[in-house]
């Protein structure tokens, strides 16, 4: 715990030496999450929480209320973690800034959010989280199975009549018992699979095919991944067509290779959809990107800057006009490390620029 930990400490008194800065304050909730590895500092999802982490070169500060410093102590251990807990009461609205400026006198702070007290470095904080620690590959992959499992049993379970918002009820319930939050989840029916690249769900009735998935949260660590469920015979077309789909995802998470940029994978999904015979489709909808404690950190376009790090996450979404393929995986150089990867749904096996995959197939029952 204290390994991992420190790792991140050590890269932002890095990033504060850069800049010239005397401290660091974290209160979006994925930032918090990071550097308490996988806390809450949260009651509902958004951007931010309700409790700050003030970081200088030689202490570690919580600033939050009275109503939030209990549970900050005693369920986030932020204490154990090495945090001094300072809080206010819940209507002192100053208190925050107040607090900031008696720890850090020279007020040098940079601050992960717009804050009229220092600069926005939300940008190169982001930027710190992308190289997973070991702890944070082994959790991920925890969440991974969590969260694929939860949704497959979900789909299993739809039966012709089903709605699509029952069916994503069922998720849910799934989903919060396995101990995740719901980011994001969509379903389709039928023709709607191919009418809508984000299926939000709704009330129309399940005959004949079904698409589930979505974003989940697991102490912190965001999984994506999208399964099938057909209720009659896959056509041949369509069997040829989601395999096509596969192998295009492959080819991306094949081709996001540390060291190299992003839009060079982007390059390399884009000539695999026109091999084949899908050049349009590229053009149709994003192919996702990097993912961690955010959805995307980029929904990587031909701008998107920077390189690719070892043990980054990505979940790269390609998809043709009534398929997707959507799996969360770990990029280390040598391996892809599945994170989201079939439990009990049927799978193929297949091997894409030297590497092995298993991915699921689409279901038939």
């Amino acid at each position: 715990m204290q390994h991992e930990l420190q790792i991140k400490l050590d890269r932002l008194r890095r990033l504060m030496n850069e800049k010239s800065l005397d401290a660091v304050y974290l209160k979006r909730q994925d930032s918090f999450a990071w550097l308490t590895l996988g806390g809450i500092n949260y009651v509902g999802l958004g951007d931010m929480g309700n409790c700050g982490l003030l970081i200088t070169q030689d202490a570690l500060h919580a600033i939050t209320n009275v109503i939030e410093a209990p549970r900050m102590r005693d369920e986030e251990k932020l204490e154990e973690l090495g945090y001094r807990i300072h809080f206010g009461a819940w209507h002192d609205a100053a208190f925050e800034g107040d607090c900031i400026r008696k720890l850090v006198p020279s007020v040098k702070v940079g601050f992960d959010h717009g804050n009229a007290l220092g600069q926005n470095i939300a940008g190169d904080v982001k930027l710190l989280r992308f190289s997973l620690t070991q702890e944070e590959v082994e959790r991920y992959q925890e969440g991974g199975y969590l969260a694929a499992r939860a949704i497959e049993e979900t789909i299993s379970s739809v039966r012709p009549g089903d709605t699509e918002l029952k069916t994503i009820g069922r998720l849910a319930r799934r989903i919060r018992e396995s101990g995740l939050d719901v980011v994001s989840a969509m379903c389709a029916a039928d023709e709607r699979i191919a009418h809508y690249r984000h299926p939000v769900p709704t009330d129309k009735v399940i005959r004949e095919r079904v698409q589930l998935g979505g974003n989940m949260r697991y102490k912190g660590l965001i999984i994506c991944c999208t399964r099938y469920f057909n209720f009659v015979p896959v056509t041949d077309a369509l069997r040829r067509q989601y395999l096509a789909n596969v192998e295009i995802d492959c080819t991306l998470m094949a081709s996001s290779i540390p060291g190299n940029t992003y839009v060079s994978a982007l390059e390399a999904g884009k000539q695999a959809y026109a091999e084949r015979g899908y050049a349009q489709e590229f053009e149709k909808h994003h192919q996702g990107g990097p993912i961690g404690y955010a959805g995307r950190d980029y929904r990587v376009d031909f701008d998107t800057p920077g390189l690719i790090q070892k043990n980054q996450a990505f979940c790269w979404n390609s998809s043709i006009t009534g398929t997707k393929s959507e799996d969360t995986v770990i990029v280390t150089g040598d391996r892809i490390i599945p994170v989201s990867r079939p439990v009990i749904a049927p799978s193929m096996t297949l091997e894409v620029m030297g590497h092995r995959f298993v991915r699921p197939i689409i279901w038939e029952g």
